[in-house]
């Protein structure tokens, strides 16, 4: 598909990105993304170098210069940061690059442009942003944002790391309603299946599925009972256990029905590639089913207690965890947990998806890569989750000041660290951090409606990255406020003095 960056050729009436004005005063969060955005494409250099890694991250081993023309590189950019920074699912964005005045100015179109863009087109074309291609990105942006806040080659970068749960589109998760997900893909997908190949053994799928559900929900409605007596708790026990018994009976019969219909369709033979996709995902889902079957037995019949390895929390999802961080009023979180680190000018530097990961294994990571990106980090704080001797020990090698606070009891050389005043004064510092998870919680990342890790990940990515952007927006909107003060004080001075004259 034939790309370039943006148009060269401007079409009649179309504004130039320079020229794209913003109320000063507005509070809304489009005008600062467009702000930032508008701020990296102004700076011939900026420019560049984020077209070069837009090209050669965006599908590389395809020729953009041959085939049908697909949407810009720069498009696909504002696209990305626009979704995440409003915190948008793909049906807004739809709307806002398709009617929102402002947002097609940025995306190069004039005022009577009828081009439309599909749910489709966006939805593919957005998601060709990989996760590194957003970091490299994302580099230069926060190198853009030092200089406007005037920080020079060479000055200190303070840092504070801390991690917090992302959470994954998933619902609750009981080893029953994780077995109805597996069931209703089993049947729906072998219907389907069945439908393509002209066998009707499943024509009545729907009703199979409502049959299921009904038996969920009778199985969810049997508590163990609070009495005290023991002949009503054994009659509550039996209760239950014949309710699930009954739920997973119906299921192993689906379960052999399907496997009977498989049978039938490998011994005719698959005409379409699409029948040996969908038969591989039948068998995927009849595993999950299995695998869910046989724990509610386990833990109904036996009275076992399934040990957590062994759980899956969403067969969607797969990677979600069941996440404990002792937050008060939130005992659970189901996600995975995102590492950050971020500069004294409120810049995230990097971030780190921690699959199945404990604070203390990122920590030393989280800077060495930091500083890999920004070589002026000399300090950074941490919580007491980070802490561990080796961290410690790691830490200090790599930064000039490390605030890391230790568990337990702590000896003399430790209190005296702990109690100095740097130390102190960085800890106060930290808590800054939390205003900067709470910023990408609004902005997107409160949950992950991407699918698969590495959605996740890319999900993640553009995130931070549309934070950064947003930040030097803000900036921006700042400096522009301050001249207007300052141009209001002094043209009423004038006024005042020509009176005066």
């Amino acid at each position: 598909m034939m790309r370039v960056v943006q148009n060269a050729q401007m079409q009649i009436g179309e504004v130039d990105m320079s020229h794209i004005r913003f109320d000063p005063k507005s509070r809304d969060d489009i005008p600062r993304i467009l702000r930032g955005l508008q701020h990296l494409w102004m700076d011939r250099a900026l420019r560049k170098e984020i077209v070069r890694v837009l090209e050669e991250g965006i599908s590389p081993q395809v020729d953009k210069r041959n085939g049908r023309p697909g949407m810009t590189l720069w498009r696909i950019l504002v696209c990305g940061v626009l979704r995440l920074d409003l915190n948008a699912d793909y049906d807004r964005l739809h709307e806002l690059v398709n009617h929102h005045d402002t947002i097609r100015q940025m995306l190069g179109h004039a005022p009577f442009d009828e081009t439309a863009y599909h749910f489709q087109t966006l939805k593919d074309n957005v998601s060709l942003l990989t996760p590194e291609l957003v970091d490299e990105i994302n580099q230069i942006v926060v190198n853009a944002g030092h200089v406007l806040v005037n920080n020079k080659d060479g000055e200190a970068l303070r840092g504070r790391c801390d991690s917090f749960v992302v959470e994954t589109d998933v619902h609750y998760p009981t080893d029953i309603n994780v077995l109805f997900d597996a069931m209703r893909k089993v049947v729906r997908l072998t219907a389907q299946l069945c439908a393509r190949c002209g066998m009707s053994d499943w024509r009545q799928h729907a009703h199979n599925v409502r049959r299921l559900k009904r038996l969920m929900r009778a199985a969810q409605n049997k508590k163990r009972s609070r009495s005290k007596s023991e002949a009503r708790q054994a009659k509550h026990q039996a209760a239950m256990e014949k309710a699930h018994q009954d739920y997973l009976q119906v299921a192993q019969h689906y379960l052999d029905k399907t496997r009977a219909s498989l049978a039938k369709l490998e011994a005719r033979g698959f005409a379409a590639e699409l029948d040996l996709v969908l038969k591989l995902e039948i068998k995927g889902f009849i595993e999950h089913a299995l695998r869910q079957i046989d724990q509610t037995r386990r833990r109904v019949s036996l009275g076992e207690v399934i040990p957590h390895a062994e759980k899956v929390f969403s067969i969607f999802e797969p990677h979600t965890e069941w996440l404990c961080k002792g937050k008060a009023g939130v005992p659970v979180e189901l996600g995975v947990k995102v590492c950050i680190l971020e500069d004294q000018y409120q810049f995230i530097l990097h971030h780190q998806v921690m699959e199945n990961k404990t604070d203390d294994r990122v920590a030393v990571s989280m800077v060495q890569e930091a500083k890999t990106r920004f070589p002026d980090l000399k300090a950074c704080s941490f919580d007491k989750g980070f802490h561990s001797p080796a961290n410690q020990a790691a830490l200090t090698e790599c930064l000039e000041r490390v605030a890391l606070p230790r568990k337990g009891k702590r000896s003399r050389q430790a209190q005296a660290v702990e109690q100095s005043e740097a130390f102190i004064q960085a800890r106060r510092q930290h808590a800054a951090v939390e205003s900067a998870i709470n910023a990408l919680e609004v902005h997107g990342l409160d949950r992950c409606l991407d699918h698969g890790i590495e959605g996740f990940k890319r999900y993640v990515a553009m995130a931070v990255l549309a934070r950064n952007i947003h930040r030097i927006g803000a900036i921006l909107q700042q400096q522009e406020q301050k001249r207007e003060r300052r141009k209001r004080k002094y043209s009423d001075r004038d006024t005042t003095l020509r009176w005066a004259a």
